[in-house]
């Protein structure tokens, strides 16, 4: 059986969707899917062995140049493959209009979410097939059940399982006594005080473990030099592809992340993870799976699911929903996760 998946982006989003296919792969071993996704996550899907093909969408670089995009013929390239191959169903995880309008373009049956569970209602306009799935659930849990409903099997129980082969990731090195602190993130509010990782990193280094920092912009570079000023045993890692970053993860002891992508990559590889949650929402889009740890705040206003701090009130830390989840309450539970 061949299948198409539309789920784009995020990092995160992506990453949810991977313990559907092996869901569906214990149902049906023989499926093969063609999945399509924002060309700077096409290294994930590939992760999984019953994708044989993933198809690269530059839509963000698009939105950018939208008149290069028609002029140099990516556009017309991406409607090419989309239209490749008859598909036997059309998956749309994604939700969106963009994704639904990507649905419409594939040659097969069309199923997504209804009206009433899409994050964008009109989506489902496009879908021959929709699923009512309850919304305040966690994300992998609702993909789980909309490819339960489209492929026609039972809703898993079985604990989500994300398929990556391990064995072919790369080996970081021959340290085996790291910690990695994910310290990067996307909105600003989701940032841990940097003052707090320095506690924290200095409080890890003394308990005879190492730390090391990757980073994916010029800002989380110079935060993670600084960091490494603290101590030899803290290493800033050069620029790494996602395979690469993800074979870091594998070999961690544990890891320290805020809300982002890679935090739930480390999820995905089961490596102990403590995450930190001021802004979001773990229980509906917190790493998810053994050993994960969620620190969330009980601020007043928190979760605000909001990309800026609205808190007006005076506070020594920024974003002041923090200012619960300080480095001797992180320290105290990673400490727990490493002698587990």
């Amino acid at each position: 059986m061949q299948v198409l998946v539309i789920k784009t982006s995020s990092m995160g989003d992506v990453i949810h969707t991977l313990p559907a296919l092996t869901d569906a792969a214990r149902f049906f071993p023989e499926i093969s899917f063609t999945w399509v996704v924002e060309e700077n996550f096409t290294e994930i899907p590939a992760w999984h062995k019953h994708v044989s093909q993933v198809i690269p969408l530059g839509l963000r670089r698009w939105r950018k140049n939208k008149l290069q995009a028609l002029r140099n013929g990516e556009w017309q390239d991406l409607i090419k493959q989309l239209r490749a191959k008859d598909y036997a169903k059309v998956i749309d995880a994604q939700g969106l209009i963009k994704s639904a309008l990507l649905t419409r373009l594939a040659r097969g049956e069309r199923y997504g979410l209804a009206w009433s569970s899409a994050r964008e209602p009109l989506a489902s306009i496009a879908y021959q097939h929709t699923f009512k799935i309850e919304q305040k659930q966690h994300a992998i849990v609702r993909v789980r059940e909309l490819f339960a409903n489209a492929l026609g099997y039972p809703i898993p129980t079985l604990p989500p399982d994300s398929g990556i082969a391990k064995e072919r990731l790369p080996k970081f090195s021959n340290l085996s006594n790291y910690i990695v602190f994910l310290h990067g993130t996307t909105w600003a509010n989701k940032h841990w005080p940097e003052t707090y990782w320095q506690e924290l990193a200095s409080q890890v280094v003394t308990q005879g473990y190492r730390i090391v920092l990757p980073w994916g912009s010029v800002v989380e570079r110079q935060r993670a030099e600084k960091l490494a000023l603290l101590s030899p045993n803290i290493d800033v890692l050069p620029k790494l592809s996602l395979t690469e970053l993800a074979g870091v993860l594998n070999g961690a002891r544990a890891v320290v992340a805020v809300d982002t992508g890679l935090g739930h990559l480390a999820a995905a590889l089961e490596v102990p993870t403590i995450g930190l949650y001021g802004p979001t929402d773990p229980g509906l889009t917190g790493s998810f799976g053994p050993g994960q740890i969620h620190l969330a705040t009980h601020f007043s206003c928190a979760p605000c699911l909001k990309r800026q701090c609205q808190y007006s009130q005076a506070s020594n830390v920024w974003p002041a929903c923090f200012s619960e989840i300080n480095p001797q309450v992180v320290w105290q539970r990673l400490s727990q996760l490493l002698t587990n």
